[in-house]
């Protein structure tokens, strides 16, 4: 098998461009690409990781690199208890740019809900009920309160 990096190269800034769009950021996919990678990495690290392995397996080249970019499997899985407390998790993983990128929780909810409706594309939706059982019951909503919009 040939891999063919430019492909997916062609296929990660064309996804990031739509995001970018879909997020209210299309002059932005420096922006939407931090935003995206800190909600993964936000995810990531509150399911387990025979979940996130399965949810790996079915996105593309390019999201499974950014799923995985610093992630070691050695580390506690973070305790998050509700919206707020996951969107705390999720600028941490942002950084320095988290009071840019996520000005606001309201901002931050809707940047979540469009991330999970641009990975309904790629995962499936019993892949999606899978990750929304691992959740504790003040985030299920995140995924399917607009998983079908």
């Amino acid at each position: 098998m040939a891999l063919n990096f430019n492909q997916y190269a062609v296929e990660g800034n064309t996804f990031l461009k739509e995001y970018a769009k879909e997020i209210g950021l299309p002059d932005n996919p420096e922006s939407a690409g931090r935003i995206l990678s800190a909600i993964l990495h936000g995810l990531r690290s509150i399911i387990s990781i025979e979940e996130s392995l399965q949810l790996l397996a079915q996105l593309p080249m390019f999201l499974k690199a950014v799923y995985v970019n610093g992630w070691s499997m050695k580390a506690n899985k973070n305790k998050v208890k509700d919206v707020e407390g996951f969107i705390d998790l999720i600028r941490s993983f942002d950084g320095k740019t988290s009071l840019y990128d996520f000005e606001s929780n309201e901002i931050a909810e809707d940047y979540i809900y469009s991330t999970f409706r641009a990975l309904r594309k790629y995962v499936s939706s019993g892949e999606m009920e899978d990750i929304r059982g691992e959740l504790p019951k003040r985030l299920k909503g995140l995924i399917f309160n607009h998983m079908f919009v």
